[in-house]
């Protein structure tokens, strides 16, 4: 048989294998939202045992996303380049050795040090995951497998800020890190059985022994092999980092690393200076941190909503429309609730539309870039995005420091949502360039 094997797996019913795939990436995903709620959980048992102030503690809390932005950029390439497996496997090696040293940190040097080698880690892999979500996915369950992988954030800050605080109940701040880091090598046998080399990978690539290897995945598959391997696009063997900023995806990369990097800033806004706000409106930090998990809960049913309705409507629109409601919803935020109950549920429905904005950007870098550069195209989006994120409570910061109220610091905070959407509204379309070929429904994006 001479068929593509990606026109096969585009069009047929998504296997077992597939479907195991894409939820260990949901799976791997929250291990993301485990590691930033979990060091939230961690900080007080740290600047008690070593009697640190809030500014050395600030520095501890920003290593991860340092290392974050940093991993996502340099390590995004390397699945491009030597596969998206290799490179899920040596992030989750990063990442658990960089949790197990932290638990053993004996000052804030170390400690940051070691919570870079795990950002790092992190950031790798959410551009890894992100590519294999996509290509594991047909065309008709393409977006709402990246959305649910993208969900995994939040459902993981969840699970794991109630696993930090059961652990910190019985134990110490060291034990967060040791659970963080046995929970992630054992991801490490799931991924050598459920995640083989992605198809369209081997397709584009086409390294030694390509056949063999998509022919095993197909046969894993239910499907018939094939007896050649489909010609390359032209620059697929390269696949150089500089390639997303040629001429033809510079416009692209340019549009989709602002709209993230400015939505992101909105987002964690919320995300970080939820429970300070809280606690200055004079409830307790119990309290406080229920409300931030309110916020995770809405940003979770955000993600699957999102999913859902983009197997209806357009990424592209539908991303537009979710950033311009969470512009309304954290204005809206920043007028105050009188009581716990209408805070709660008034982070919860922001959480719900500003994690679905990051849901749609990026289920459109699942398409925006031609697999041979995915992970890189994804990997710098997510890395100048984290820089996003490290800015966002910073700049809260100075804006309440400043004088400024509520209402006000949401305003600027949530008009990067609003620029977000507006660079998007000039986002290329090019369907032919930007999936997986051929046969993959890329009209989805308009």
């Amino acid at each position: 048989m001479t068929t593509d094997p990606r026109e096969t797996l585009a069009t047929s019913p998504m296997s077992v294998l597939q479907i195991a795939a894409v939820a260990i990436t949901v799976c791997l995903n929250g291990l993301d939202g485990f590691d930033v709620l979990s060091i939230s959980f961690a900080a007080p048992g740290i600047v008690h045992d070593w009697g640190i102030d809030r500014k050395a503690l600030g520095i501890v809390l920003s290593m991860e996303l340092v290392g974050m932005g940093l991993g996502a950029i340099l390590l995004g390439g390397t699945a491009d380049r030597l596969g998206r497996r290799r490179t899920l496997l040596s992030c989750l090696g990063l990442m658990s050795f960089g949790m197990f040293m932290a638990s053993r940190a004996g000052g804030v040097l170390d400690l940051c040090l070691w919570r870079v080698f795990t950002g790092a880690g992190i950031g790798g892999m959410l551009a890894a995951t992100n590519a294999v979500a996509a290509e594991f996915s047909n065309a008709r369950r393409r977006s709402l497998n990246v959305s649910l992988m993208v969900t995994g954030y939040p459902v993981g800050a969840v699970v794991g800020g109630s696993v930090a605080a059961l652990l910190l109940r019985h134990g110490s701040w060291r034990d967060v890190f040791e659970f963080g880091a046995s929970a992630t090598i054992a991801f490490v046998p799931l991924v050598l059985w459920c995640v083989p080399e992605s198809t369209p990978w081997l397709c584009q690539r086409q390294p030694r022994g390509a056949l063999v290897r998509i022919n095993r995945n197909l046969e894993r598959m239910g499907h018939a092999p094939v007896s050649a391997l489909p010609v390359a696009p032209h620059g697929a063997q390269r696949g150089a980092v500089a390639d997303i900023f040629g001429s033809r995806l510079l416009p692209v990369t340019v549009l989709m690393a602002s709209a993230y990097f400015l939505h992101i800033a909105t987002f964690y806004f919320i995300l970080k200076w939820v429970p300070n706000i809280v606690v200055g409106m004079g409830f307790t930090q119990s309290a406080a941190a229920g409300v931030l998990v309110w916020a995770n809960v809405g940003g979770a049913a955000g993600g699957a909503a999102f999913g859902l309705l983009s197997q209806r409507f357009g990424l592209k629109p539908l991303t537009i429309g979710v950033l311009v409601m969470s512009t309304a919803l954290v204005i809206v935020f920043g007028h105050g609730q009188s009581g716990l109950a209408g805070l709660s549920a008034m982070c919860a429905i922001t959480g719900f539309f500003t994690n679905g904005g990051v849901v749609g950007i990026y289920g459109i870098l699942a398409l925006a870039y031609p697999p041979y550069l995915r992970a890189t195209g994804t990997g710098f989006t997510i890395g100048v995005g984290r820089f996003g994120a490290m800015l966002a409570p910073v700049l809260a910061g100075y804006l309440f420091q400043s004088g400024l109220g509520l209402q006000v610091v949401a305003i600027v905070m949530s008009s990067g949502s609003a620029i977000g959407a507006v660079a998007l509204m000039f986002l290329p379309v090019h369907p032919k360039d930007s999936a997986i070929q051929p046969g993959t429904g890329n009209r989805i994006l308009t």
